[in-house]
């Protein structure tokens, strides 16, 4: 068995696992209010953990591939220094959206 069939088979089983509390949850509509926000909390938060995360990793990789081009070419370091700043608002960007959408969820 591969490498890769086997994360996905493990991945697969962990989300099998956790599924099993909604088969031993409330009737749908039974739900009190403070469950309901407090796992909309938990939820952000972990969505925000996971978009930071992300973004983290997608700026320190465009960041690399930026300085391995202007080691290869000086003489581009401009036009790279450009599209770099272009490319790390955009991944920034991704971050905030995240946190405006949480923010929209708790309060909205």
């Amino acid at each position: 068995m591969g490498r890769k069939s086997m994360l996905g088979l493990m991945i697969a089983a962990m989300l099998l696992v956790w599924v099993v509390p909604v088969f031993a949850a409330q009737e749908a509509g039974a739900a009190a209010p403070a469950e309901k926000s407090q796992w909309l909390l938990i939820a952000s938060a972990f969505g925000m953990a996971l978009a930071a995360a992300g973004c983290g990793y997608a700026q320190s990789r465009a960041l690399t591939a930026a300085c391995e081009g202007v080691s290869r070419n000086p003489g581009a370091t401009d036009t790279i220094r450009i599209f770099i700043f272009l490319g790390l608002a955009f991944i920034e960007f991704l971050a905030l959206l995240t946190f405006v959408v949480v923010i929209l969820l708790i309060y909205g």
